[in-house]
């Protein structure tokens, strides 16, 4: 979802374009009020800011752009652009969007493997030592090849989707 600011009576006109351009449902808010009340009830992709905000009212921009969270924030002047170069760059925006989360999880993807590994690497030196215990009962012995093998196969998947 979109959320379009702007002042002007037009924004409800310029949302319905921008649906269809974009396939994106869109909403409107006329005030900055309005757009941060919107922005902490809702989570959005991008957040169309109408750039005579920013310089009318300083302040409740500031207000607005705290409350933005992961949205990417598309700064437009709604009086010199055409609706073809706000589509375009909201198009854009939502481009880097998307392309910033798939490199935002994968790196977590790829520290949470690695931690994973460094656990992994730990039980089976821990297993292999204890398996080395003189008088290990047999119960004990066989409990801690189980761990051991399960940490292999853990191993083994995590290595098989890197």
């Amino acid at each position: 979802m979109i959320l379009l600011i702007t002042p002007y009576a037009k924004g409800r006109d310029w949302a319905v374009r921008l649906e269809e351009e974009i396939r994106e449902p869109v909403e409107v808010a006329a005030t900055l009020r309005e757009a941060a009340a919107k922005l902490r009830a809702h989570e959005y992709s991008a957040v169309v800011i109408d750039q005579s905000f920013l310089e009318a009212e300083p302040d409740d921009s500031e207000m607005v752009l705290q409350h933005v969270g992961t949205a990417i924030p598309v700064y437009v002047n709604f009086a010199i652009c055409g609706m073809e170069r706000v589509v375009r760059e909201l198009r854009a925006a939502l481009h880097r969007r998307k392309r910033e989360v798939l490199l935002a999880r994968q790196g977590a993807e790829q520290g949470l493997r690695n931690e994973l590994k460094d656990t992994i690497t730990a039980i089976l030196l821990s297993c292999e030592l204890a398996l080395q215990t003189p008088n290990l009962q047999a119960t004990a012995e066989t409990k801690m090849r189980a761990v051991y093998e399960l940490a292999r196969e853990m191993r083994i998947k995590l290595e098989a989707s890197t």
